[in-house]
């Protein structure tokens, strides 16, 4: 099939205009804020604080087993919360109500996570958070598939990606630059989530859903819901197994940046110099997000920007696996921003063109966005252990390359969309 042109089914034909971008953008800044401040300081620090060891890979290894009980709730909060959403038909909208829902729950998590003094209770309120960041997105990304046209998503989608980007470097610098300690820094981002998010919450229209054909959803029908068949639905299949390795690859890549600076280079200013770093690569990811998206549109083509993306990943790790040090950070940085942006913006607009079903659409993205949780959750716990089993930093940037070229050759075997 050549083009973006979408399967027979029923998709928006209105572009959204006005304050609908904006306002979603706003939106997924706070969302980035809250979520990405945490992960790449605030709780590594944490964790640091309560180990109390200057064995930096108890610290690696404790921060992945934190991240993964929290991933193993997203693997549940994602599709169900898509296919409960599915069946909302409140006044208010199919979607909002769980967005709303998501927020305050988010935002209150990441409080009480800033009083734990226990690992157990750090691991406890962070699976919280991570959760009601799962039910706030799973329903923000199905909006894209109820509201936009498939010619705007790439665009749209980009809108989603590049506020990745600023909001982990505000996130990061208001944290370092005010001094603020663990319960202020988790308190900043609770308020800047539910301040960022509720205007699009009030503002942006969510019609509801009056008559509905989806049968009631029940435990039985939950878990025959969360099967979708590879080979029914072989591109859905490709298309997410591509997400999963090039999240992976990003997320054992970047997550572990910290831990990189001050044990794998020697850096003693290593959180000082991360905030340059992950500035370059934040640059980078926005201009890859916001230009390619669009351009994604109008050639009508996915695919090869995906591959590409995938392959220019690759190129970043295998620098910092065999030229490891500061100023190869910053050229690797420049790559993977490049390489991530372009794939965040024009893959989410992929994924919505390969769904099995309009009337599902919510469930199946909660499906689809299991690919982000899981690696970002999964990622420091592996990358933990490869970093312990081989005593350095070179066996994990070599599996972050090696697995965002097996997402490029995942994604080539998508047929659908061009």
């Amino acid at each position: 099939m050549s083009g973006i042109a979408a399967p027979a089914r029923i998709e928006p034909s209105s572009r959204v205009t006005g304050r609908w971008i904006p306002l979603f953008a706003t939106a997924w800044l706070g969302v980035w804020m809250a979520q990405l401040t945490p992960i790449q300081l605030l709780l590594p620090a944490q964790i640091q604080a309560q180990l109390r060891t200057g064995y930096w890979v108890d610290n690696v290894l404790w921060f992945g087993v934190v991240s993964g009980v929290a991933g193993l709730c997203a693997v549940v909060a994602y599709p169900l919360t898509g296919a409960l959403s599915d069946r909302t038909t409140s006044r208010f909208g199919r979607r909002r109500p769980w967005v709303a829902g998501g927020a305050l729950l988010f935002a209150l998590a990441l409080v009480a996570l800033g009083v734990q003094t226990t690992i157990a209770g750090v691991a406890v309120f962070w699976a919280l958070a991570l959760t009601g960041f799962c039910v706030l997105t799973a329903a923000l990304t199905a909006m894209i598939s109820d509201q936009v046209p498939v010619d705007q998503r790439g665009y749209v989608s980009g809108w989603m990606s590049a506020p990745q980007a600023i909001g982990v470097i505000v996130g990061l610098a208001l944290v370092t630059v005010l001094g603020l300690g663990t319960l202020g820094g988790y308190a900043l981002a609770a308020i800047a989530l539910v301040v960022l998010v509720a205007p699009f919450v009030l503002f942006v229209a969510d019609p509801p859903y009056a008559t509905r054909t989806l049968p009631p959803l029940t435990p039985r029908r939950i878990v025959s819901e969360l099967w979708i068949s590879p080979r029914e639905h072989r591109d859905f299949g490709w298309t997410l197994l591509s997400r999963v390795l090039m999240n992976l690859s990003n997320a054992i890549g970047t997550t572990l940046l910290l831990y990189f600076l001050e044990f794998g280079l020697g850096d003693r200013a290593a959180q000082d110099d991360l905030i340059p770093l992950v500035l370059v690569y934040m640059v980078f990811i926005i201009v890859a997000a916001l230009v390619l998206g669009r351009v994604s549109d109008r050639l009508q083509r996915r695919k090869v920007f995906v591959f590409i993306a995938s392959v220019v990943q690759a190129l970043a790790a295998v620098l910092l696996a065999f030229v490891p040090s500061m100023p190869m950070a910053y050229v690797s940085g420049v790559l993977l921003g490049l390489g991530y942006g372009c794939f965040l913006a024009v893959d989410q607009a992929l994924a919505t063109q390969v769904l099995p079903d309009p009337e599902t659409r919510g469930k199946d993205l909660g499906i689809m966005n299991i690919a982000w949780a899981i690696p970002q959750a999964f990622g420091p716990l592996l990358g933990g252990v490869i970093v312990f089993w081989l005593g350095g930093f070179t066996g994990l940037f070599i599996l972050a390359a090696v697995a965002a070229l097996l997402g490029a050759a995942a994604v080539a075997r998508v047929r659908s969309v061009a």
